[in-house]
């Protein structure tokens, strides 16, 4: 069995991965991100075919309790210092190996969890260490559709992602679509 077709759970960091890496603050305070659609879309994939999901991130903020809300991740741990650590807690709460996991992070505070898990995936704007050491980059960055072309890259190589698309299509076009 290959690596990819092992991974049961995918566990997530939030800024430079989901976002761009920006964070925006108006003058009375409000914090906003930029969350890709299409991120959106392969995570709803992945929960439709039963991974385990979870956003790791080190910092707090609404907007990602938000998006996570919106994507049906229950799984949020924000204000985290010791990711790896967090992941295995994560993993073991699910029944999951660490090598059934694939994380994803784009920084130094992220390179210890890619040392405990299956697979580690970096977004192309990731910093360079990161980049070498992760088992895949990608060619988008964080924030533009890096995490959508990770979830293709790991179905495909899991022979899922023909499965994700049809059961997305049949979600979006059939019955409850209209709900």
């Amino acid at each position: 069995m290959s690596a990819r077709a092992r991974i049961r759970g995918i566990a997530l960091d939030v800024d430079g991965v989901l976002t761009d890496g920006t964070v925006a603050i108006s003058s009375s305070g409000e914090e906003s991100k930029r969350f890709s659609i299409l991120d959106g879309t392969a995570i709803v994939w992945c929960r439709m075919l039963g991974y385990e999901l979870a956003l790791v991130s080190g910092r707090e903020s609404r907007a990602t309790t938000i998006r996570a809300e919106e994507l049906g991740i229950r799984e949020v741990y924000q204000g985290v210092r010791d990711k790896a650590a967090r992941v295995a807690e994560w993993a073991d709460s699910k029944g999951l190996a660490l090598e059934e996991v694939l994380y994803m992070g784009d920084d130094h505070i992220d390179l210890p969890v890619f040392e405990t898990v299956g697979l580690s995936v970096a977004p192309a704007g990731a910093d360079p260490h990161v980049r070498e050491r992760a088992s895949h980059v990608t060619a988008r960055r964080g924030g533009c559709g890096a995490v959508r072309e990770a979830i293709e890259w790991l179905l495909e190589g899991a022979g899922r992602l023909d499965e994700a698309l049809a059961a997305y299509r049949e979600r979006v076009t059939g019955p409850e679509a209209a709900e």
